[in-house]
């Protein structure tokens, strides 16, 4: 059976605030584990104006205490950014307010620009290979194994679910080896998503933690009661998309009729490129699409994502898809 869950980039919108965004964040996590989703998780992002989830472990706080079972997590901390006993510390604290119920994902983007990683970190002259030396000394300070010679405080002897991440082959083979769940960035890159998932099950060794391989995909669902509605409100994540690319990222813009048709025969296949892995339309074209998505992949969760101006319209979207994938007998738990 094949679970279902969120990820939430927390989206500021035109027009809208951080507050407005961080409050839509829980209400939306909320509305989340009532329609059954397994769990929720946001993403480390910086400087950039249309996401609010920086702060991640704060961000998770706020909405750990807005719900009372789904897991919640990061999807994902961007390890380099940071020292793993600094981690070991803020996850471990949300492992003691919300136990059994703590995700932690690791990337090894930055997550930003190389100012802002410089920002953040204070130098660059660490050494860009350190991404698994930095996973192992964080499992070190949660099993509190004294390989570090620090205890963690809090931290030693919490249990979030730790996750590699990745949009290319490298995460696939660092989750084999360490024998940790693999979770795939197709919502935004899809080219590799194949072969990281066969890589990934390949080299798969059995740890502590996992006996077998367990793999999750990224999946964008613009839903609504018709076709044409789902097509408007993508529009606003084809929007930002474009501005991204083209280096002019912003806050979430409001949808536009028409916008893919606007673009031309070129940029209307950029779109159909990074939006592959997406399900837009009425719920029957949801199931349909989420379906195929399942049948090619064979993973054993979907992350949906669902990045829509108008939040009423967004919590809608992932109802919807909620009853898309029950009626494909996906299930939560």
């Amino acid at each position: 059976m094949t679970r279902y869950s969120l990820l939430d980039l927390v989206p500021v919108v035109e027009g809208g605030t951080v507050a407005q965004a961080l409050a839509n964040a829980a209400d939306l996590a909320a509305h989340a584990e009532a329609v059954g989703f397994h769990r929720y998780w946001t993403a480390e992002h910086h400087a950039m104006a249309g996401i609010a989830s920086a702060a991640t472990a704060v961000v998770l706080a706020h909405v750990g205490q807005a719900t009372k079972t789904i897991r919640i997590g990061a999807g994902g901390i961007m390890l380099p950014n940071h020292a793993p006993l600094t981690i070991a510390e803020q996850f471990g604290t949300l492992d003691a307010l919300f136990p059994g119920r703590i995700d932690l994902g690791l990337g090894r983007a930055p997550g930003s620009d190389q100012r802002v990683a410089r920002a953040l970190r204070r130098t660059l002259d660490s050494d860009p290979n350190a991404f698994p030396r930095d996973v192992m000394e964080l499992q070190s300070y949660f099993a509190n194994d004294g390989q570090t010679g620090i205890v963690a405080t809090p931290g030693a002897g919490a249990k979030p679910q730790m996750w590699i991440l990745g949009s290319s082959l490298y995460g696939a083979q660092l989750a084999a080896a360490l024998g940790l769940p693999y979770a795939f960035a197709s919502h935004f890159a899809p080219d590799a998503l194949d072969d990281a998932l066969a890589i990934y099950r390949r080299d798969f060794r059995p740890s502590a933690m996992l006996d077998k391989p367990y793999a999750m995909a990224g999946f964008n669902v613009f839903a609504a009661d018709t076709d044409a509605e789902a097509e408007l409100l993508a529009s606003s994540q084809q929007q930002a998309f474009v501005a991204l690319r083209t280096g002019n990222p912003g806050k979430l813009p409001p949808p536009v009729p028409g916008y893919r048709e606007s673009l031309g025969m070129q940029g209307s296949a950029i779109l159909d490129h990074v939006l592959s892995c997406s399900a837009i339309g009425s719920p029957a074209s949801v199931e349909r699409q989420l379906a195929a998505f399942v049948e090619r992949t064979k993973v054993d969760e979907v992350m949906i994502v669902s990045a829509i101006f108008d939040h009423a319209a967004r919590k809608r979207s992932i109802g919807i898809a909620a009853r898309a994938m029950n009626a494909l007998g996906m299930v939560a738990a």
